[in-house]
C-alpha cells in the first residue's frame, strides 16, 4: 500500500521543494494537494517531478471549484486524478444554518463536469456532516444522494469526533468511499498544542484494524496521512510512516 501525505499538514514549512524531497526520502510516493498550493501549477508539477512524487488527489475549496474550467486546467497541469471538496462553503454549515441540499446540487454539477473530463470528484467530511435533519438524513447522505458520480473521501478521525462508528459507515456507503484520511486522535488532555490530534499510531485509534476494514469494506484507492495542526510536520510524517510500515500493510 502506497501512503500519501496531505500537504496541508506541512503548510507552515519554509520550502516546498525541500519538504517534498524529505517526504520522498521517508518512503512516500504520493502527496495530496490543497487549494493554497495551486497559484503556479506548472511550478508545482516541476517540484513534484524533481522529488519523484505524484499528486493523484487534491483538495480544492468550493469557491475555487465553481470556476470548474479553471480547476480542471490545474488538474491537468499537475497530473491530479481526483479532487475532493474539503468543506462546506461557509460558517453557516458549521453552525446548523447551511443549505446542504443546495450545496449538494452544486457539488453534483461539478462532479458531472469532472466526469466529462475523465476525472474523479468527491467530498471530504469533517464532523458537521453527521447531524440529522427533520427527515432523518445526514448531510453526508444528502451530498452522496445528489449524484452517483460524487465520491467520498472519508476523514475517519472526524467521523469518530462526530460520535459516529466509521465501520458502520464503511459498511453502509463503502462503495462511494474512494479515499481515506489516516489521522489519529490524542488521548483526552494530551497534545493540546496540536488541537488534540496525534501522529498515526501514537493516539487512540486502532489504525491496523481500521486499515484492514477500509481495504475490505470500501473502494478506497488512496490512504492519505493528515494532521490538522502538527507542531512538527516532518516528525508527523516520519513517525506515522514508521508506524504504518510496522503494520506490514
Amino acid at each position: 500500500m502506497d501512503f500519501s501525505y496531505q500537504m496541508y499538514s506541512a503548510r507552515n514549512e519554509a520550502s516546498l521543494d525541500q519538504t517534498l524531497k524529505t517526504l520522498a526520502s521517508l518512503g512516500y510516493k504520493q502527496v495530496e494537494g490543497w487549494g493554497g498550493q495551486f497559484a503556479d501549477p506548472s511550478a508545482l508539477a516541476q517540484s513534484l517531478k524533481s522529488a519523484g512524487l505524484t499528486m493523484p488527489t487534491a483538495h480544492m475549496g468550493y469557491a475555487q471549484l465553481e470556476d470548474t474550467d479553471a480547476a480542471l486546467r490545474i488538474v491537468d497541469q499537475v497530473g491530479i486524478q481526483t479532487v475532493y471538496c474539503p468543506a462546506p462553503p461557509s460558517e453557516d454549515f458549521r453552525t446548523g444554518g447551511g443549505d446542504w441540499a443546495g450545496f449538494a446540487q452544486g457539488l453534483a454539477k461539478i462532479a458531472a463536469a469532472f466526469k466529462a473530463a475523465g476525472k474523479g470528484f468527491g467530498y471530504h467530511n469533517h464532523h458537521w456532516e453527521f447531524g440529522k435533519d427533520a427527515s432523518g438524513k445526514t448531510p453526508i447522505e444528502i451530498i452522496l444522494d445528489a449524484s452517483p458520480d460524487l465520491q467520498w473521501e472519508m476523514d475517519l478521525a472526524w467521523v469518530v469526533k462526530a460520535g459516529e462508528d466509521p465501520i458502520a459507515w464503511m459498511s453502509k456507503l463503502g462503495s462511494r468511499i474512494t479515499a481515506v484520511h489516516v489521522k489519529d486522535i490524542a488521548a483526552a488532555g494530551q497534545n493540546a498544542d496540536e488541537d488534540g490530534w496525534a501522529d498515526v499510531g501514537h493516539g487512540t485509534l486502532d489504525w491496523k484494524t481500521l486499515l484492514a476494514d477500509a481495504k475490505s469494506k470500501t473502494q478506497a484507492q488512496y490512504f492519505v496521512l493528515e494532521h490538522d495542526k502538527p507542531s512538527d510536520a516532518i516528525r508527523f510524517a516520519r513517525r506515522s510512516m514508521e508506524t504504518l510500515n510496522g503494520y506490514g500493510v
